[in-house]
């Protein structure tokens, strides 16, 4: 069985086909009224589905399903969550339809920008799983979004580098999804003005439309709309399994602070509330200082840089 509506997006009418069995048809067009508003979040966050001309297409099947090019298959039995579980443990996860949210958001990252090799298989999937919570925070808030992306570290393996070995069909580490995801959730702390994070997400696709890239193409991309060298960044989160630990100590009111389990020349700063007080720091792999106003009592890392923390003797 088939039903159609069109979406009145950035580009006008989008014409989107269903097509499931004829004992789901109920079930789907309940389910599927997620398609528009998945549309409308993902052309604010990354700019026009970028295949009008080819119309958008969900088809069920008898697996979970897939994200080919304006055809995306489905499998999810008619509910929310992935297989009705929610992946990050918050809750968040099932409040939107993992597939239709997931495989859809690929039509922006995968089939509109696609890597030339398969080692660089996180520029698919790592915007693509950020993608689920900048979805929540379009319909719920910035902090269901957060704690939803942050909720999803859980599944994170850090076995081996995101990037495989190139010319050789080998594909890195599944950490490109949930690290993936927190890698660039961070990036965002680190431009910390979200209309210029949204221009830089709708420019990646605009700027690489319809093409295949490689990685350096979108470090180097991200670094220029950044306005900071983020090799060192891509390093640590892409090619390294080490999670940057922020070490710490304080006396008084003076904090003692420097990165450790870090790559050559890595040095992002992070946001840190001293007693409840949002300061930045700017740590290097050699101790630095900074003096707070105050008797320090409590030191908080940000919760959305993905970061560890550790207080030394």
């Amino acid at each position: 069985m088939t039903f159609s509506e069109k979406y009145k997006g950035e580009k006008g009418d989008l014409d989107c086909t269903y097509y499931v069995l004829k004992d789901n048809l109920a079930k789907a067009k309940e389910q599927f009224k997620q398609v528009p508003l998945m549309l409308k979040a993902f052309e604010h966050w990354f700019g026009p589905y970028p295949f009008y001309e080819d119309s958008y297409k969900l088809v069920e099947t008898a697996y979970l399903g897939m994200e080919h090019q304006s055809c995306v298959t489905y499998g999810n039995g008619f509910q929310n969550g992935y297989l009705g579980h929610d992946l990050s443990g918050t809750g968040w996860g099932l409040k939107f339809d993992f597939i239709i949210v997931h495989e859809s958001g690929h039509e922006w990252f995968a089939n509109n920008i696609t890597y030339k090799d398969i080692a660089d298989m996180w520029i698919h999937e790592s915007f693509t799983c950020y993608s689920e919570s900048l979805f929540l925070e379009y319909y719920y808030g910035k902090e269901a979004g957060s704690e939803y992306v942050r909720g999803i570290r859980k599944n994170i393996q850090n076995d081996k580098p995101i990037i495989g070995q190139y010319d050789v069909n080998n594909e890195g580490s599944g950490d490109m999804y949930y690290k993936g995801a927190n890698m660039l959730n961070t990036l965002r702390q680190l431009v910390n003005n979200d209309e210029k994070w949204r221009g830089i997400l709708r420019g990646l696709n605009s700027t690489f439309y319809h093409q295949t890239v490689t990685t350096k193409q979108i470090e180097d991309y991200l670094s220029q709309q950044v306005g900071m060298d983020l090799n060192p960044f891509f390093n640590q989160y892409l090619r390294d399994t080490r999670i940057p630990t922020l070490e710490y100590s304080f006396q008084d009111s003076t904090l003692k602070y420097r990165w450790t389990n870090i790559v050559s020349g890595f040095n992002i700063p992070v946001k840190v509330a001293l007693n409840g007080t949002e300061v930045t720091l700017n740590p290097k792999a050699d101790w630095s200082e900074f003096t707070n106003s105050s008797k320090i009592e409590k030191v908080e890392v940000n919760k959305d840089f993905y970061v560890f923390s550790k207080k030394s003797n």
